[in-house]
């Protein structure tokens, strides 16, 4: 029988939200939630935005530069409480860097479609799934974004494989590897999730 310690949901959703990896966190550490978290994102938007226009997607070496600039700029703000009025708008950007990055290195790379498919579909699931927790207060375990190397640990993964000339195995290695991850963490979560069941009062007989 597997056993599931449900932990409970942070104060803050929006941090839980941005899926940050070991990277990010550590850098939030150094500035100690000191550094706004928007404008830096933003920035590596546009950093990235630009990279990916100037083709650095399917160069094997400058594609390397694109996750670090995000990860240099983004990564400090990760422990920010996020409590800002536009501070909800992160991770949604988060998360169209990283799948504009994969997305945009499969083509550049000729990775079949339905491979980088499979890749991205394993992350909507994951945030989907993240989302959907949230909502029903069962927060995943602290060590499941360590596993699955957050939105950082990903992209550079990604970069090495363009760097040592892997792309097409390190797609499926990292598609599977996901799948498999979040699909049993997802499931042995929610079958050790508490329902909240409400008794039924069977109705009294009129005298």
């Amino acid at each position: 029988m597997i056993t599931v310690h449900m932990t409970p949901v942070p104060d803050s959703k929006v941090v839980a939200y941005r899926d940050d990896g070991p990277l990010s966190r550590g850098m939030g550490l150094l500035v100690a939630g000191q550094l706004p978290p928007l404008p830096p994102v933003i920035a590596g938007t546009f950093v990235t935005g630009v990279l990916l226009l100037l083709g650095v997607a399917g160069s094997d070496g400058i594609a390397f530069f694109a996750p670090l600039v995000t990860l240099l700029l983004a990564g400090p703000g990760s422990s920010h409480p996020h409590d800002g009025r536009f501070d909800w708008l992160v991770p949604p950007i988060l998360r169209m860097i990283e799948y504009s990055f994969i997305a945009a290195c499969g083509f550049a790379h000729d990775v079949h479609p339905a491979l980088i498919f499979l890749l991205l579909g394993a992350l909507a699931f994951h945030h989907y799934d993240l989302v959907y927790r949230l909502r029903q207060h069962v927060y995943p375990p602290p060590w499941l974004s360590t596993a699955a190397l957050g939105w950082d640990g990903r992209m550079l993964v990604i970069s090495l494989t363009a760097v040592v000339g892997f792309m097409t195995g390190g797609f499926v290695l990292l598609a599977v590897y996901l799948w498999a991850l979040f699909g049993w963490e997802s499931l042995t979560c929610w079958l050790a999730a508490p329902r909240s069941r409400v008794e039924a009062t069977p109705p009294v007989a009129p005298d």
